[in-house]
């Protein structure tokens, strides 16, 4: 793919292969996702994480919840009608994630101590709901008078939160009492606001992506429909009531309507929840205007506003962004959320287009901004993501915004959603993670098994079992980083043609064949794109997928004079014994050494300074 500022999301429902469709004008969705229920992941890098997820991050954030801040004791309150609301007015939200998070970890984790803590949380929520199906625990215990007033006081984006809660839940469990609950809600935003009713702006984007899975699981054409008027509400002036004096409209996504939009502003985590109800609803009304949109927003996003790590939000003023090409280190905003929002944003993108640059792109934030908002233990995180640090930077067990680590909760146990697609004929591999899985088509199964050291080596290997007869194509993908690679067909070497970054194998595929990839991954020199200031006269290191960084704790000689050139020799040694298990790097240049390590794992032993981007001379 075309080198990016540098140089060099989560249905349930069963996948089924479908129409592979012609590009036409009006959006498609070509790839159908293949649902991470029927992914089990083992896999040396990602299964420890997974297993940390049960083990320390859910645990955490239930703790959290219910003992240490006032959030479960609000909903406690409101039930009651009594008592004063502690936190944040959109505290609410992070119990929503982290029940999503109980739910997918439920799928393939399945816990009845779990599930029963889930269900007491349900019940509380259900008893918090007002007669007319509005639920908000800050406006329930500051005054019900006051609610629908403040388009900046996340009401919908709560209520967003909770509705990917509840179908979450249903899918995994089969219970639907959380998901009446949203639907409850839902049917009272929609009796408040509308067509002929009331305008509205959220000032927190998050409902609109959120309505289309509603849609998905009820069926009922009504919530996609004002998903698609709550997108086009924007950028017509109603959006002022509430929102922080300081900041324009365009912080908040509406200086004009969406489908005019070509460039990115304001509020970064805001602007990925946008974009992602911009896709849903593009597909499922067939609307171009959508996509024009979102293909010039991609563009301004990922060429001109996207650091190498794939974070993006450089400025902490606004957690979002400032001007094009302004992307310093040290100042570095990259909140956690707003990774996670590439991951969802990019898969749908990729869906849409058939393109693996998407999902290049999906790769970079997942294993490089999403993975170093936790840390290797699973019980501390980062909101913030610099690309530099003077030593006082660090993870912490929570915050009092805690979206991020409510969010991680959530994307983890969800990450077998972006290693598979399906098409009427074709069989997507998207990214290369250690899995066994079962792809539904109708009353059939497809089982497929993939073997990997990825993301330390790039052998690949993939067998097939009960080969589907409508399969006429394995289209795996090249990633953008690989400048070389090789396959073979059932130990044969092959060469086939390339799509849209995609290896297009075809075959008369029959059950047993195996196919080996190997993706070339040798250590490579970044440059900054010239444009970006705070990097000129520096390269960054890379591998693979993997951004690499270098820690004071293994430099503890002269580390701001250290320096690299052309001269500098790599070479690159797997540590079983070192943060969990990591290639390390050494950039040698004369008589002095650089010790790399990736930087998701950085800040996990002792406090010291850490930079990406390293002074480059002649």
């Amino acid at each position: 793919m075309k080198q990016i500022v540098f140089i060099t999301a989560a249905a349930m429902t069963a996948c089924s292969f479908m129409p592979l469709q012609s590009q036409t004008t009006a959006p498609v969705r070509k790839i159908e996702q293949v649902d991470f229920s029927h992914v089990k992941i083992h896999d040396s890098f990602w299964s420890p994480r997974l297993d940390r997820h049960t083990t320390a991050t859910l645990p955490v954030c239930i703790d959290q919840i219910e003992n240490k801040t006032g959030r479960m004791r609000n909903f406690e309150n409101a039930a009651k009608h009594e008592g004063k609301h502690s936190g944040i007015y959109f505290d609410d939200s992070d119990v929503y994630k982290a029940l999503e998070g109980i739910a997918y970890s439920l799928v393939n984790h399945p816990d009845a101590a779990l599930e029963k803590k889930a269900d007491e949380w349900i019940d509380k929520f259900a008893a918090a709901q007002q007669p007319d199906g509005y639920i908000n625990t800050y406006f329930t215990l500051t005054g019900l008078d006051q609610r629908w007033t403040d388009m900046g006081k996340h009401e919908m984006y709560c209520a967003g939160h909770m509705i990917e809660a509840g179908v979450a839940y249903y899918k995994a469990t089969g219970k639907r009492k959380l998901l009446d609950v949203c639907i409850r809600m839902a049917d009272h935003m929609m009796n408040t606001f509308g067509p002929g009713k009331r305008h509205w702006v959220p000032g927190h984007e998050e409902i609109e992506l959120a309505l289309v899975k509603l849609y998905g699981v009820t069926n009922n054409q009504k919530y996609l429909d004002f998903a698609d008027w709550l997108l086009n509400e924007r950028g017509h002036g109603y959006g002022k009531m509430g929102y922080i004096p300081g900041f324009t409209s365009a912080y908040y996504q509406d200086s004009i309507p969406v489908k005019q939009l070509n460039s990115i502003s304001g509020h970064a985590v805001r602007s990925m929840y946008l974009y992602c109800g911009m896709s849903d609803v593009a597909v499922l009304k067939k609307d171009e205007g959508y996509t024009k949109a979102l293909d010039k927003l991609w563009d301004d996003v990922v060429y001109r506003n996207m650091y190498i790590t794939g974070g993006i939000g450089s400025s902490g003023d606004n957690e979002g962004f400032t001007v094009d090409y302004d992307l310093p280190n040290l100042e570095a905003y990259c909140e956690t959320c707003a990774s996670v929002g590439m991951v969802l944003w990019n898969q749908r993108m990729n869906e849409m287009t058939g393109d693996a640059k998407y999902v290049d792109v999906l790769e970079r934030s997942m294993y490089n901004g999403a993975l170093a908002g936790i840390s290797l233990a699973g019980d501390r995180f980062f909101y913030v993501n610099p690309l530099e640090s003077k030593g006082d930077h660090h993870r912490e067990a929570w915050y009092g915004c805690a979206c991020c680590p409510s969010q991680i909760s959530r994307f983890l146990p969800s990450i077998g959603n972006y290693i598979y697609g399906t098409s009427s004929n074709a069989l997507w591999v998207n990214l290369y993670i250690g899995n066994k899985t079962e792809i539904p088509a109708g009353s059939a199964k497809m089982n497929v098994s993939m073997e990997t050291g990825y993301p330390w080596n790039g052998n690949v290997k993939l067998s097939l079992d009960n080969v589907l007869p409508t399969m006429k194509e394995l289209r795996m993908r090249i990633p953008g980083w690989c400048k070389s690679y090789q396959f073979k067909v059932n130990g044969k070497s092959v060469k086939p043609s390339i799509e849209k970054g995609y290896a297009v194998l075809k075959n008369h595929w029959k059950s047993g064949d195996v196919i080996e990839l190997n993706l070339n991954m040798p250590v490579e020199v970044v440059a900054a794109d010239p444009h970006v200031k705070q990097d000129l006269g520096k390269r960054a290191i890379q591998r693979g997928p993997l951004v690499y960084c270098m820690e004071e704790t293994d430099n503890k000689s002269a580390f701001d004079s250290m320096i690299l050139s052309p001269a500098t020799k790599f070479t690159s040694v797997f540590n079983a014994s070192l943060l969990d298990g990591v290639e390390t790097i050494k950039a040698v240049t004369g008589a002095e050494t650089i010790n790399f390590i990736p930087y998701y794992a950085w800040d996990n032993r002792e406090a010291g300074k850490m930079k990406v981007w390293i002074d480059y001379g002649k």
